[in-house]
């Protein structure tokens, strides 16, 4: 069944405003020809939407029903005729972004509150999760930019990488753990450890093993596997475990409980940056939003981040 969206709106209107005259005065239109397309409305539905008490209209269970339906196509016409002023205006509308929990934290809420001081009328979505859920809501234009490691943007599947950071990975331990106070770290030293892993099939979880045994660890005593960064972060402070996490990006959470011990290989080279679908035009506002997070990289205003 066809029904025109416009008497949708209109009905809407009828029951709110309580009246066919006063909604005729708000919609602009004549009494008679809105009480016409109310009863080309009930002819298409072939049932009342209204019913009479006295001098009163008083709308249907089916008419308040179809009433906030029709009020739902109004907000949606005010929502795009405000984006499509803003796009004449050249005013931002919609940011539309997506980052791994840690990069979400402390890195990230700085230049998004810049962000939002600067665009007071731009509506911010910030999405959370694992990279390769977020590389499918990226694929899938749920969402225009990801803050995420380099090796999620493979340009085979047309991905473009704007880098930001070496989020190089390290290996951290609780303040005081005896390996803390050691200048230089063998890979025995290592191979003596009970780790804390990330989850099986992370991207960070497959650098670390490939660096450790590119740097000559033989075997890993996994006593611990979590998904959750607060977890590995508590667990690693209140334990001897220790874990690999990347640098720069936890460096904000490190206080005085945690620390990075002395040893890094090439392999932990972890580039981060904004990864963007190729082949068409980026996003108004995910590129001003860049211009921001940039800007404040190079002044070194993101908590001690630098470019």
């Amino acid at each position: 069944m066809n029904i025109d969206p416009r008497h949708l709106a209109q009905l809407s209107v009828v029951v709110e405003a309580g009246s066919f005259q006063s909604a005729a005065d708000r919609l602009g239109v004549t009494q008679p020809a809105l009480s016409r397309n109310m009863r080309t409305l009930e002819q298409r539905l072939k049932t009342p939407l209204f019913r009479r008490e006295g001098r009163r209209s008083v709308p249907t269970a089916l008419g308040q029903r179809l009433a906030r339906s029709g009020l739902a196509i109004r907000l949606a016409e005010d929502q795009a005729s405000a984006a499509a002023d803003q796009s004449l205006q050249g005013s931002v509308g919609e940011l539309r972004i997506g980052a791994p929990p840690i990069i979400a934290g402390r890195f990230l809420t700085q230049p998004l509150s810049a962000f939002i001081k600067q665009n007071p009328g731009c509506s911010i979505a910030l999405h959370t999760g694992l990279v390769h859920e977020l590389r499918g809501m990226l694929e899938r234009g749920q969402i225009d930019l990801v803050l995420g490691p380099q090796i999620l943007a493979d340009p085979t599947d047309n991905l473009d990488f704007t880098p930001l950071i070496d989020d190089r990975v390290g290996i951290m331990c609780r303040s005081g753990h005896p390996l803390s106070q050691r200048d230089s770290i063998l890979p025995s030293d290592l191979e003596s450890q009970v780790w804390l892993a990330h989850s099986r099939g992370s991207l960070l979880r497959q650098q670390t093993e490939a660096a450790l045994i590119a740097s000559g660890v033989r075997s890993v005593n996994i006593g611990c596997e979590t998904d959750s960064i607060r977890s590995v972060l508590e667990i690693v402070a209140d334990t001897d475990l220790v874990t690999t996490m990347p640098r720069a990006t936890t460096a904000p959470y490190l206080e005085d409980r945690l620390v990075f011990l002395s040893f890094d290989h090439s392999q932990f080279h972890r580039p981060l940056g904004a990864i963007r679908r190729g082949g068409e035009p980026h996003d108004q506002t995910a590129s001003l939003f860049m211009k921001t997070i940039t800007g404040l990289l190079s002044d070194g205003n993101i908590h001690g981040f630098a470019r």
